[in-house]
């Protein structure tokens, strides 16, 4: 798959929070997750989609 299929459409952080505080989300582009520092957690994205479940986050260091 190309780099522009997995890219993440920046726009799309605009409308997404966390979906445990409901506070906003910052984009790590290197790691390709969505950064929750309230609830401390990152949220994956897989092929370019956020995946949005708190079971499927990984909590930060």
């Amino acid at each position: 798959m190309s780099d522009s299929a997995n890219a993440f459409d920046r726009h799309m952080l605009e409308a997404l929070v966390c979906p445990q505080t409901q506070t906003t989300l910052h984009y790590d582009s290197e790691k390709q997750e969505l950064v929750s520092k309230a609830a401390g957690l990152a949220f994956p994205i897989r092929n370019g989609i956020p995946v949005m479940l708190v079971d499927e986050a990984r909590p930060l260091d």
